[in-house]
């Protein structure tokens, strides 16, 4: 509980990481980005705020042990936005591209996720979603921004 005129230690920290490349779906990678940011386990109570730095992949959280859950997103995705549709006038960069511009704007670049005592305060079956809307996106890159009372 903060009362008023009491200290608290704020921490801040902000880092990039880079994700290792992966095939078009909707992959977990909470445990990717957890082990790649130690400074979380220092703070009690606080935001995180991850951002991916492109725009043919987006950020989600969703069901994080079914597959089938990340083959329906991904399937349901190619329903809803088709490649090579002929009002699409941005096609240099192949017939992946402008659908992946479109799907990446619909869920979007970041998350704003809790911390609790150390560690990101997700549900039980939540996970963070990599959203790879290309066939051949390659690595990616997140930057992660911590603020929050220091343990």
């Amino acid at each position: 509980m903060f009362v008023i005129g009491e200290y608290i230690d704020i921490m801040t920290y902000q880092t990039e990481i880079t994700l290792k490349p992966k095939n078009r779906g909707f992959h977990v990678i909470t445990h990717e980005i957890e082990t790649q940011i130690p400074e979380l386990r220092k703070i009690k109570v606080g935001i995180a705020n991850i951002f991916i730095k492109h725009t043919s992949a987006s950020l989600t959280i969703n069901e994080n042990v079914s597959p089938d859950v990340r083959g329906d997103m991904e399937a349901h995705f190619n329903k809803m936005v088709p490649e090579n549709m002929p009002y699409y006038q941005h096609t240099l960069e192949g017939a992946d591209d402008m659908p992946a511009h479109i799907k990446a704007s619909l869920l979007g670049p970041s998350l704003t996720i809790p911390i609790k005592e150390g560690s990101l305060n997700l549900g039980t079956w939540q996970g963070i979603y990599l959203c790879e809307h290309r066939d051949y996106g390659g690595a990616r890159k997140i930057v992660v921004t911590l603020i929050g009372e220091n343990n």
